[in-house]
């Protein structure tokens, strides 16, 4: 992608308010895209490491058989702060949040998102929303207990206390749709000049059509959450039985969001992959137009298969059919970029560097995920699968080791550019191992205690399963250690890593013809686009 000059440009007063601050509130007032993403992340990863410990105390409960170390409820509550935590503020916001933030205005020349104070909003919507759990979890008669997806009727006659666990989500929702719209409007408003549809970058193109997904599906989910709570205290009787409301409804109303939101999680690491293989193998993307499209593809038709997460609750067998044919063909537009990631590498120069390393195994495990899908999204085969640990094992496969791992890939990929510092290479790799095997033990295992017949959300289990489970708790404490250097990593590079290039690993993106980290307005000048996003010159040195 070459640039020339357009023009100059007048700070924008956001900048100038950011500038005029010092210390916490230079950080927590600023209206710098970057700046924003950076709170994310911080955020999140915060969350994240608590998170990862209530699901080690989840698989330390699973050693033992009899007694059992913590009480139901407790169990159940981990279950569900689990959850929470890793779903709503983890993956959801994941990769969308940190680098559409931080990346896509300076990957399409702009100097801040279309909406900047909006943008600083969904960051306190989002904060609020934690605030709001976290409050949930020691106040009322004791914590949300429901699992992640606030089931009906349970939900509603539980003493636990569900509405204000279920209000925080709602504004976590919230701050997703602001978000939302500032990508789509800066996508469409804001693109430097010769910077066509068919010259983006394809993370942008994937944020892109995420952006579209969080605008349309969120509020169905935030519209279904306040009627758990007008249920709760009103008893208006829209969901419970016992007052003739129906819980299949809420289902319905829970899965047409939630299971585009699969794709809201995924779409953006997606696209992080995308801009990583292309840098490491030193050549140009295979596909392009069928990548960016194919993104389309996948938030399109993944609004459409929800009814897959209820085959045994009762449909007609119309409906089940309808929904089983779309779960096969939602695979189509994913084996595209799978197939166009591989045939990228072919004949390139490939540097196996921590960003390659993790964007690789994001790859063989999303590919996992994916096959798996397909194998529960047969009928006959799911009525043995579903509610059982091979659910967990596959969802873990798609988010974690799909989103997750692609989350972790950006993030040392984009790293230096961000922080203006280097972690260390080799220290990332040594993380990448115990992470990998820890994660096919854990969750692999799963599949396997499924296929047996164990279910799901239960605190104990079966002496036949004790194997397994044990076999499946040492990997989740070898992947935690892995987790825990691999963040460590990054926090001592960011106070003792040497000082990163502008372009380290010879990206050309317009990222990367900024300086690391990027200036206040991202640019001197506004950079004019003369060609393709992914043009590599085979002479170039680093």
């Amino acid at each position: 992608m070459t640039t020339s000059t357009w023009g100059d440009s007048v700070p924008s007063q956001s900048y100038l308010e950011a500038g005029g601050r010092k210390g916490i509130l230079s950080w927590v007032l600023s209206t710098d895209h970057k700046r924003i993403g950076i709170l994310y992340l911080a955020t999140m990863m915060s969350l994240f490491l608590v998170a990862m410990v209530i699901g080690v105390l989840m698989r330390v409960e699973q050693l033992t058989l009899d007694p059992p170390l913590f009480a139901p409820e407790v169990y159940n509550a981990f279950f569900t702060v689990h959850g929470v935590i890793m779903i709503f503020m983890f993956v959801l916001p994941g990769a969308s949040s940190v680098f559409g933030n931080f990346f896509l205005p300076i990957m399409i020349g702009a100097r801040d998102v279309a909406f900047p104070r909006l943008n600083l909003l969904s960051w306190y919507f989002f904060v609020g929303g934690v605030a709001v759990v976290i409050t949930s979890l020691f106040t009322g008669s004791g914590p949300p207990d429901t699992g992640w997806t606030f089931y009906v009727p349970y939900s509603l006659r539980t003493g636990a206390n569900i509405s204000l666990g279920v209000f925080g989500v709602f504004l976590l929702g919230f701050s997703s749709i602001l978000t939302g719209i500032n990508f789509i409007t800066t996508v469409h408003r804001l693109r430097a000049p010769g910077m066509g549809w068919h010259r983006m970058p394809l993370f942008v193109w994937a944020t892109y059509a995420t952006a579209w997904i969080q605008v349309l599906a969120t509020p169905v989910i935030g519209i279904t959450l306040l009627l758990v709570i007008a249920e709760r205290v009103f008893g208006i009787g829209v969901f419970d039985p016992a007052m003739g409301g129906d819980p299949l409804l809420y289902q319905h109303l829970f899965w047409i969001y939630s299971h585009p939101a699969v794709y809201i999680m995924i779409l953006p690491a997606m696209g992080a992959i995308t801009e990583i293989i292309p840098t490491f193998a030193h050549r140009t993307i295979f596909g392009y137009r069928a990548i960016a499209y194919s993104s389309i593809g996948i938030a399109a038709l993944g609004s459409l298969v929800w009814g897959h997460h209820m085959f045994t609750s009762g449909m007609a067998d119309a409906a089940n059919v309808t929904f089983s044919l779309l779960t096969f063909l939602v695979a189509v537009p994913s084996a595209i970029k799978v197939f166009n990631w591989t045939a990228s590498l072919y004949k390139g120069s490939i540097e196996v560097k921590p960003p390659m390393l993790f964007a690789l195994t994001f790859i063989f495990l999303f590919s996992i995920g994916g096959l798996t899908g397909l194998i529960q999204g047969a009928l006959n085969v799911n009525v043995h699968l579903h509610d059982t640990y091979w659910i967990v094992g596959h969802f873990h496969y798609v988010m974690f080791g799909g989103t997750g791992m692609g989350f972790f890939a950006a993030l040392l990929y984009w790293y230096p550019k961000m922080f203006g510092k280097m972690y260390n290479e080799k220290v990332a790799a040594m993380a990448w191992l115990p992470i990998f095997v820890g994660f096919n033990m854990l969750y692999g295992g799963m599949l396997v205690l499924g296929y047996m017949g164990m279910p799901r959300r239960y605190y104990t289990h079966l002496p036949q399963f004790h194997e397994g489970h044990v076999i499946a708790s040492i990997g989740g404490f070898i992947l935690a250690g892995g987790l825990v250097l691999f963040i460590a990593n990054l926090v001592v590079g960011l106070f003792k890593g040497r000082e990163a290039e502008a372009n380290p690993w010879g990206g050309v993106t317009l990222e990367w013809q900024t300086p690391s980290p990027p200036p206040l307005e991202n640019f001197a000048e506004i950079p004019m686009v003369t060609d393709r996003p992914y043009v590599f010159n085979p002479t170039a040195t680093r």
